[in-house]
């Protein structure tokens, strides 16, 4: 198994920032799209909540994390991309663990897996779901099958 990446050390990033909106008036077709500016333009995270608003109206949080270099960006998407008038904020805190990456060989091909260390320990192993999914596309097989030949690798 060689490796393709190289590592990254455990460490605890107080530099980051977690924003939220609440948005229900907006076209589902947008969301995808201002997912899309955010994370090409810096944010580490994005994802949508569906909640209940006022007057039980139905609505979407929307919630990124970002570092703090990229606050003034994430705000200026958020204010010109969706229909939010306010944006929530504060500083966060993340333990990142140390990562490393190997490659796998299956029979049907290569398969990148990333590691992630807690004070040395391999605690997370994981194949990227992007190679199952090619893998298990051309080869017309089950993506459960593909993830399965990984796991016989893992190197506990």
């Amino acid at each position: 198994m060689e490796k393709n990446h190289p590592p990254s050390h455990e460490h605890v990033d107080d530099q980051m920032y977690k924003l939220e909106v609440n948005l229900d008036d907006i076209p589902g077709e947008w969301l995808g799209y201002v997912m899309d500016l955010l994370l090409n333009n810096g944010a580490n995270d994005v994802y949508y909540t569906p909640i209940f608003m006022k007057k039980n109206r139905p609505g979407t949080l929307l919630q990124l994390l970002c570092s703090i270099d990229k606050l003034d960006a994430m705000k200026d998407i958020l204010f010109r991309e969706t229909t939010t008038l306010g944006i929530r904020y504060y500083p966060l805190t993340v333990h990142r663990l140390e990562r490393d990456y190997e490659q796998v060989e299956t029979e049907w091909g290569t398969i990148n897996v990333k590691k992630g260390f807690y004070n040395g320990q391999l605690v997370q192993w994981a194949p990227e779901y992007e190679d199952c999914k090619a893998i298990a596309t051309s080869h017309q097989i089950p993506l459960k099958e593909v993830y399965a030949a990984v796991r016989r690798h893992e190197t506990r």
